[in-house]
């Protein structure tokens, strides 16, 4: 961390005092195997592909898993290495199976990738379970390239074990969007709604997500994880998929960002994560959601388009 951040900087950091306060609070799993309130509403740390083998059996009605795509990247004092097509197929392989094996009978799986991974990811994916979907969200980030197209997408594909028997919640997940041509009708609105802020039509979800925000500095959710995923993508896949009281788990916790949303939104959670420190800053996002628990980009249970809240940003200021 910058010794004088910016005003306006708002990444969630750990201090030198905080750090063995929270690895305390890590669970770290000896056992051949372990029960459901070992793991519940907790952040495991370690290897997953050592780990999942000894996790209960169908505990989870929702899996999120954000694996390293296939690129090299440095994740803290970790690296990960590209790989060809076929090595990385191999290696979700080594854990894809006993990911599914923690998903109940009448649970959702979403895995997310890039456009270099996403095809290994259909591929491996749909051997385990049934591929219904794959979402395309728009990643605002990033520096262009010059001699080729700058990469803003991303992917996520949505799976279940059962295609007659899962639960997928449209209501809990429509977008408020802004209405550029209001149509009245008998000087009606027609299919939207005026209101003081606005003219707004409440819509239904597509497979393509532009109404993203990647975390940045000035975000409260913003850490200096390298592949933080946005609180509001996540929200989306939790809101869908699960009801309250529901369990989500992801098998790459990463910064947290699972767990912290699956709080915020009354859902049980478990992580697994091998990095002490992002463990740690997991921790600290999870005592600092019981102090905000607000999500941005979605409010009185609607998800609004990308920047059109500002009028309520700055009450919040």
């Amino acid at each position: 961390m910058a010794l004088n951040p910016a005003p306006r900087n708002r990444t969630i950091v750990l201090t030198d005092e905080e750090f063995p306060l929270l690895q305390n609070q890590l669970v770290y799993i000896h056992e051949d195997q372990v029960s459901l309130p070992h793991i519940m509403d907790q952040i495991v740390c370690g290897d997953s592909l050592l780990i999942l083998p000894k996790l209960p059996a169908e505990f989870a009605d929702l899996i999120i898993v954000d694996p390293p795509y296939n690129l090299t990247k440095k994740f803290g004092d970790q690296f990960f290495t590209k790989r060809s097509f076929n090595d990385y197929v191999t290696y979700l392989h080594s854990w894809f199976s006993a990911v599914v094996a923690c998903l109940k009978p009448t649970g959702s799986i979403y895995v997310c990738c890039d456009w270099q991974s996403t095809a290994a990811v259909q591929m491996v994916m749909s051997e385990y379970v049934t591929v219904l979907n794959r979402i395309t969200w728009q990643r605002e980030k990033g520096r262009g390239a010059a001699s080729n197209w700058k990469n803003g997408m991303e992917d996520i594909w949505f799976g279940v074990k059962d295609p007659k028997h899962y639960y997928f919640n449209v209501e809990a997940v429509k977008i408020k969007r802004k209405v550029i041509a209001p149509y009245r009708q008998n000087g009606e609105p027609k299919d939207w709604q005026a209101t003081e802020d606005g003219n707004f039509r409440i819509t239904h979800p597509s497979n393509f997500w532009d109404d993203i925000t990647v975390p940045y500095w000035s975000m409260r959710e913003n850490t200096e994880h390298p592949t933080q995923k946005p609180e509001k993508l996540i929200a989306k896949l939790i809101l869908s998929g699960t009801k309250e009281g529901d369990v989500v788990f992801d098998p790459f916790l990463g910064s947290g960002t699972t767990a912290v949303v699956a709080k915020k939104l009354h859902r049980h959670f478990c992580g697994i994560e091998m990095n002490e420190t992002y463990g740690c800053l997991a921790q600290k996002r999870l005592a600092l959601a019981d102090v905000d628990a607000t999500i941005q980009g979605y409010e009185d249970g609607m998800f609004w388009e990308r920047n059109t809240l500002n009028h309520k940003l700055k009450k919040q200021k």
